[in-house]
């Protein structure tokens, strides 16, 4: 399978723009017929203000329930059936409930719109472990992150239109009509275009069905909180939905009462998050390098915080204005800074959100990774349950003012991400590589394709300065274990970077023989569990620029696990702040930031022929004059 220079190239593809599509207009049907019964419950059935109240209410609660009681259910579907076949049925399903949709709206119906809402939330919670699971299926692990970037970002663009056609469609003379038309439409598209989805072969076609959703939602969780990883990945998903729901919830009486605007102003501030979402949903891809980077977690994690507090600060010293429309909000002083920080809170939440997804899908098992995504749907509809709990202790109970709630929300997030990150370093590790690798140095790639995307092998390289592996681990999809000199390996700050990436230190055995064969053991216990790993051959830091000569360790590793070795090579490193040029690195003001360093690999080389001095040459060669 051919990897994408872009992440807009999958739009043009049969295995993924099908499902795009198909996914597209389902949320976006779902939202129309969500807000229009908002709307219609509101002002259009002849409801009281107590009672419209307690209906919305019931409303939000019938769409959210399924998925806590079919979710494990769909997620043996998508594991036992074919998934296209899945999404096909699902889709024809939604034709036959938007037809009953029809029907209840010209009955003005209450009874038998809260019934469609109820299927509607069925058929979503039969669609998600589905959409999400297929897509690993569908694209190579260089598009992953583009292609969950797309989905994100069409699910929150559909959500957009469909809640603003929604209210529009409501508010028409002829609703019932309009709205039929819409959804009958848009349900038949979705339907055809699930007919282009290539078949999906099931990953499990032997699994006997549980229906008991107690004892299967019961069992689907222990199964993913056994992958530590992936289960606090879940957790920081759906504490995302958590701010989102927050956010969204109170969006509409935060424009009313704090900036005194009207309703052109909401639907304003709400396109707006929301743009921003999609926006950095589709930053994801060019940030990490087309592959699945953690680091871009607490990256996102820390700029939902940040936007979050300052947004605090921002609606506290805002005049409030008299039934503004968007415009006359806009051009209000201290305006600007606010629509600013909602837009920055959406853009960091799609950093956050998007590889969290690809972590899910990459991390669980072929086999159960439907299941997993169940987990998600359920774990999901409960915070925005929490979120709903939340907003009543905060603004009812407690009195807090809606700024001062989003506040707490901002705050509660640093505390949530800092427990995700100590339980699980590597996002931590990760964020510290890629901000090494993505504010020291402008790093260009050439030959990475040459790398063993599964099984055993080791890296060789020449070693310029203390930055190295930090930037090979940055550059490489692969995780890499590095074979490390103990004092680099101790330095601080770095030290936790190593530790996290399982690098496995050594030392000269001349100094301690004992952790000279440890870490020989721990080497052919990586290779043979099928590890990528790397090793500095010079065993020292150049200090005059050249390559050192190439110690006979890795032949000695190579004796005891013969596996293929990747020569590479570090081009620009030599005058960078942690190289030893001009005396001790970063004892003397550094010379050059930014450094534009070139990462190259070169052919695999067979462990038969991989003696020092010829890995030493292959590695020259690569690195030619480019010190």
């Amino acid at each position: 399978m051919s990897t994408q220079s872009s992440q807009f190239e999958l739009l043009s593809q049969r295995r993924f723009l099908p499902l795009f599509i198909t996914q597209f207009l389902g949320a976006f049907n779902d939202n129309v017929f969500k807000n229009a019964l908002i709307v219609l419950l509101v002002f259009g059935v002849g409801q009281n203000s107590d009672r419209a109240a307690l209906l919305t209410n019931v409303a939000a609660g019938l769409f959210i329930l399924p998925f806590f009681l079919f979710s494990s259910t769909a997620g043996q579907l998508a594991d036992k059936y074919d998934k296209a076949k899945l999404i096909r049925a699902i889709k024809t399903f939604e034709v036959v409930i938007m037809a009953l949709a029809s029907m209840a709206l010209f009955a003005e119906s209450v009874a038998a719109m809260m019934g469609v809402l109820f299927l509607l939330g069925f058929q979503s919670a039969l669609f998600g472990p589905v959409k999400y699971s297929i897509l690993p299926q569908a694209l190579h692990e260089t598009e992953l992150i583009g292609g969950n970037a797309q989905i994100e970002m069409g699910t929150f663009v559909a959500i957009l239109l469909g809640t603003v056609a929604g209210g529009l469609l409501a508010n028409a003379e002829q609703a019932a009509l309009y709205l039929s038309v819409c959804i009958l439409l848009v349900a038949s598209v979705g339907m055809v275009a699930s007919w282009f989805i290539p078949n999906s072969p099931a990953a499990d076609p032997s699994l006997r069905l549980n229906l008991n959703p107690i004892s299967q939602t019961a069992r689907v969780i222990r199964l993913a909180y056994d992958n530590r990883t992936v289960f606090l990945s879940i957790l920081g998903i759906s504490w995302f939905w958590l701010i989102g729901a927050a956010y969204l919830t109170q969006l509409p009486v935060f424009t009313k009462d704090v900036l005194g605007a009207d309703a052109t102003a909401i639907t304003l501030l709400l396109c707006v998050f929301t743009v921003g979402v999609a926006l950095g949903s589709l930053l994801c891809e060019r940030m990490s390098g087309h592959k699945v980077e953690m680091g871009l977690v607490p990256f996102g994690a820390g700029g939902i915080s940040l936007f979050g507090i300052h947004l605090y600060f921002a609606a506290s010293g805002f005049n409030t204005l008299e039934n503004a429309d968007f415009w006359q909000l806009l051009l209000a002083q201290g305006s600007l800074p606010i629509v600013f920080d909602l837009a920055m809170i959406g853009v960091f939440g799609g950093f956050y959100i998007v590889p969290l997804y690809a972590v899910i899908q990459m991390r669980s098992e072929e086999k159960r990774r439907a299941q997993i995504i169940s987990v998600n749907n359920i774990m999901n509809a409960l915070f925005m349950v929490a979120s709903a709990m939340l907003g009543v202790l905060f603004l009812v109970a407690l009195n807090f003012s809606i700024p001062e709630f989003l506040l707490t929300i901002a705050l509660l997030n640093i505390a949530v991400a800092v427990y995700i990150f100590h339980q699980v370093p590597e996002f931590s590790m990760r964020f510290l590589v890629w901000l090494f690798s993505h504010t020291l140095y402008r790093v260009s790639h050439k030959g990475l394709d040459k790398i063993p995307e599964q099984g055993a092998a080791v890296i060789v390289c020449n070693h310029v300065s203390y930055m190295d592996a930090l930037l090979l681990a940055g550059a490489v999809r692969r995780p890499i274990r590095f074979i490390m000199f103990k004092p680099i390996y101790d330095l601080p700050v770095l030290n936790f970077i190593f530790r996290t990436g399982r690098t496995i230190p050594i030392i000269s055995q001349h100094v301690d023989k004992a952790a000279y064969q440890r870490a020989f053991d721990d080497i052919s216990a990586g290779l043979e569990a099928g590890d990528l790993l790397c090793i500095f051959p010079e065993g020292k830091l150049t200090d005059s620029g050249a390559i050192n000569e190439f110690k006979t360790g890795i032949e000695r590793i190579l004796e005891r696990n013969p596996v293929p070795v990747v020569p590479m090579a570090l081009k620009g490193l030599w005058g960078s702040f942690f190289s030893h040029k001009n005396g001790q690195a970063m004892l003397s003001l550094p010379r050059r930031f930014w450094s534009k360093v070139e990462v190259v690999a070169g052919k695999t080389i067979a462990p038969e022929q991989a003696s020092a001095p010829y890995l030493q040459q292959a590695v020259s060669e690569l690195r030619g004059s480019g010190a």
